[in-house]
Order: C-alpha cells, then structure tokens, then sequence
C-alpha cells in the first residue's frame, strides 16, 4: 500500500472518473474518496496520506473502499436546455427526470432563465468542475458553445444532444429533423390559404436568431417550400426567443399587409399578434406544442402548429448516457424523433 487513500481509490476507478493523463485531483475523484472515507468511517486526517500509515482495520478499509464505490456509485447528468421557460424544456426535462426514477441515476436541470450563449456556457463550465458523468444539451449556439464542450470532453464528461447540436462530435443526437418539419410547415401555410383562395401575397417570418442551427433549419425548409410560387417571403425578423417581441414583429408585419406568419418556435409564436388583429384572412403557422399555442389552434387564430416530441428526446437521451456509461459505443448516431402536425381536428387528442 505504498500510495496514498486517495491514489488506492482513484486507480481502480479510472474508466469511472474519467481521466486520460493518470490520477488528478479531478471534482470526481474527490467527491469518490470522500464517500469512502465517510461511508466506510476510514480514520485518516485527509485522502493523500499513505494509506500504509493507518491502522491494520482501516488499511483494511481502504481495500473494501476502492471496490465498493465502483458498486454504489449513481451516475450524474445535467441537463442543459437553452432556456428553463418554454414548455419544450420543461416537458423534455420531465421525460428525463421520469426515465432517471426508472433506472436509478440522477438528472440535473440546470438552464440559463433566457437563451444566451453565455450563460449556457456558464452553465456547462459548472457542469464541468462539479463532475457530471454526462452532458445532455441543447446548443443554443452550435460554434458558441464547442470551446465548453471540449472541456468536459477533456474531463472525461460524455455529450449527448437533445434537441439542438453543436459542431462537435458527440456519443448521439436526439433531434427533430428541422429542416423536413419547417417544409411542412410551409406547405400547410400555402394548402391553408389557398383553400381561402389566397395564391399571391407577402408572408412574414419571426425566428429566433440567425446561430441557432435547429431554427436555422426550420426557416430554410419553410423557405424551400414556397419555391415556384407567386408568394414573396419578407425579411425575417428576430426575437430572441421572447414572446412580447415576437408579438411586435408579428404586429408589424401585419401592418405591412402580409398574408401569413410563421415562428420558428415556441417563444416566435405570431398566434397572440394575429388574434389581436382581427384579420380572419391571415394565416399563421407555429412551431411546438405550448398550451397557449394549442388555445390559439382551438380558437381559430392559429392554422396549425409543428409539434415535436421532447418527451422521447429526454427519455432516449438519459438511456444514451447510461448505455455510454456502462461502456457502449454509440457511434455519433442521429435519430429523428418525429414531428405531427397540430390543427384544430387533433390538438386535443
């Protein structure tokens, strides 16, 4: 026993704590010493004395220690949304914290109040030094937040992506197929007016920001859906995923006299802004599934809305990060976890 508590601990564990470079006094390599040494009562002043310099009983318990919280150790994920307000992260992180109670791990949601890159990137700095096994994001910049996630990588940290990827390789994605989703929506907007006998006119976009990849996709896709028609696209409009300015773009595109709006997501919904227009005329098309969307569907202000399925994203991405742990090769896989497309005929179903 010529290393110390901490070296006779750590070395058996290193697939477990992560490191690549030998034993570092990593936030996972402290925190599984100091609940051997409480668990087991080890009677030692600190983890880097030698442990041959305790006592027969608790060298002894050094021994057991090392191997014992291999056995009870409970993984630990954060779960990192772009924002903690829309209902999309609240269902997916319910899904998540159901799965978690399933198989006996722990998920910590810990989303910045508003989407911005740095406080996401905040949020995965501290996911870093607290050492989570796993990271599952959502990227609200796909280059803003890659300097992040090579940190945790480095530190042994796994990257699962719900909803959102970032330009780095990670274990796998669970995700919308947001450029397929965004046609669609294009096409019910253009089936929608022309069953009002609406075949030209100006339409209006409100979407998030210009970096987020997801709503990026759905944009060019309900963009590539108007192609070979008679309708004009304006210049979109962004609103950071606030509602209140989402409403005000929306208001004032109506102002210009458009035919139809659509919002990329939840908090770019135009609903509120055409209900308060009065124009029965206008088409408007949505993205997710809020309460507050699924009213404006059920009264007739808005035409129908892009439902994703953050529930299966957050299911599938904790089984992801448990597969990895136990030391399965993913591959980088991509799965589309579907989209349905909400109208006033379903929206309650």
């Amino acid at each position: 026993m010529k290393l110390s508590i901490r070296e006779n601990i750590a070395l058996p564990n290193l697939d477990i704590i992560g490191e690549k470079s030998g034993i570092l006094s990593s936030p996972k390599e402290e925190e599984m010493c100091a609940r051997a040494i409480q668990d087991l009562s080890i009677k030692t002043p600190n983890e880097n004395v030698n442990a041959d310099t305790l006592s027969g009983g608790n060298q002894q318990k050094v021994v057991v220690g090392k191997w014992l919280v291999r056995d009870s150790r409970v993984d630990k994920f954060a779960l990192i949304t772009m924002d903690s307000i829309d209902q999309h992260w609240v269902n997916m992180n319910n899904s998540a914290q159901e799965e978690a109670k399933a198989d006996g791990v722990t998920v910590d949601f810990m989303s910045p109040d508003t989407k911005d890159d740095a406080k996401q990137i905040e949020m995965v700095n501290n996911a870093t030094a607290a050492g989570y096994d796993a990271i599952m994001i959502a990227a609200n910049g796909p280059d803003a937040i890659t300097g992040a996630l090579k940190d945790a990588q480095a530190a042994g940290i796994k990257i699962v992506y719900v909803d959102s990827p970032a330009n780095l390789d990670a274990e796998a994605t669970f995700s919308t197929d947001n450029k397929a989703a965004g046609k669609t929506a294009g096409e019910q907007m253009i089936a929608g007016l022309k069953d009002k006998g609406i075949t030209k006119g100006d339409i209006g976009i409100v979407n998030v920001n210009a970096s987020t990849q997801t709503a990026v996709d759905r944009e060019q896709g309900f963009r590539d859906a108007f192609d070979g028609t008679d309708f004009n696209i304006l210049e979109t409009q962004y609103c950071d995923g606030d509602a209140s300015k989402a409403q005000s773009e929306a208001e004032n595109y109506i102002t210009q006299g458009v035919v139809g709006i659509y919002g990329t997501n939840e908090g770019s919904s135009t609903g509120v802004a055409i209900k308060a227009s009065g124009n029965a005329d206008l088409i408007g098309v949505g993205f997710d599934k809020s309460d507050t969307i699924k009213g404006l569907i059920t009264d007739g202000y808005l035409a129908c809305t892009m439902a994703q399925n953050p529930d299966v994203m957050g299911k599938l991405g904790v089984k992801a990060c448990i597969k990895v742990m136990n030391g399965e090769d993913l591959g980088g896989v991509t799965v589309d976890t579907g989209v349905t497309v909400l109208t006033k005929d379903n929206v309650n179903d």
